[in-house]
């Protein structure tokens, strides 16, 4: 999963340093990232190489994160044009891009930028919010209310019956994403995870399950979400009701029919060819 960037060390602690010719430089327009990608080949620019054009990138800067012992900056302000062999790419790209380490980096830092742009301002009293110096939080100088990075947990749900598992697709209102998925939704004030499967599997596809059994957590950033998976077993009758607004189809596979999988970059795709290569989950 594109979490998955071992041997390479990925450090969240928030230590500002002053930024080194080598160290790495995050770069976003939009839903862009300024990048080198060739034949799915990814690279990101260094201090240096935007020091060229923007000699103040050494105070400008904004720390993100370190992976091994390279550090990642980002530059909010100003924008800057394409230069050389660096072009704004779409952050889908990062989904299958390698190195995977480098895609990891640019996504997890895309989460990050969109929250420091997201609390520009104090949604308390309208004041400019100020980051603090001391930890990944923005402050506001007025009212002295202090925002942290906002996290959305969701569950990705595997549910089966025997030897069959639920695939859905996303109505083309709902998504752009076309691919077979599995039922997902974000949990709701008040709720644990598990009541999120249930409420979820009910809402989208009408039916009952039991038997819920965790599977593994991911970040995906590119919609600012941490994913607990799970498989389940319908419990009752395995007819389908489908929201109509939310999903184009939902269809029970039988394991050796599932469709080849998606991205090994989601965890959407593991846990259906854990269930395709596996009899034995539920013990």
């Amino acid at each position: 999963m594109i979490q998955d960037i071992a041997p390479h060390v990925y450090h969240v602690e928030y230590k500002p340093t002053v930024p080194a010719d080598d160290d790495l430089l995050l770069i976003y327009q939009d839903h862009t990232v300024l990048a080198e990608y060739q034949e799915n080949r990814l690279r990101f620019p260094c201090i240096s190489d935007v020091r060229s054009v923007f000699p103040k990138i050494d105070e400008k800067a904004k720390f993100l994160f370190r992976i091994d012992d390279t550090d990642y900056y980002e530059l909010r302000t100003p924008s800057l044009d394409p230069f050389e062999c660096w072009k704004y790419e779409d952050i889908s790209i990062l989904r299958n891009a390698v190195p995977n380490w480098l895609s990891f980096a640019g996504i997890t830092g895309y989460q990050i930028h969109t929250w420091y742009t997201d609390n520009t301002f104090c949604g308390r009293c309208g004041t400019k919010m100020r980051p603090s110096r001391t930890e990944r939080a923005m402050e506001c100088p007025a009212c002295r209310k202090i925002s942290y990075p906002v996290i959305c947990p969701s569950v990705i749900v595997a549910v089966t019956d025997g030897s069959r598992l639920l695939l859905t697709k996303y109505s083309s209102t709902h998504s752009s994403h076309r691919n077979y998925a599995l039922v997902a939704g974000y949990a709701e004030v008040g709720e644990t995870l598990e009541q999120t499967v249930h409420r979820e599997v009910m809402e989208e596809v009408g039916l009952k399950v039991k038997n819920l059994r965790y599977y593994k957590s991911q970040p995906w950033s590119f919609s600012g979400s941490l994913l607990a998976g799970f498989f389940c077993e319908v419990d009752g009758d395995p007819s389908i009701t489908l929201d109509t607004e939310e999903l184009s189809t939902s269809v029970w596979f039988e394991r050796e029919e599932l469709p080849p999988g998606g991205s090994a970059a989601s965890l959407t795709s593991e846990m259906i060819e854990y269930f395709r290569n596996h009899t034995d989950i539920f013990g």
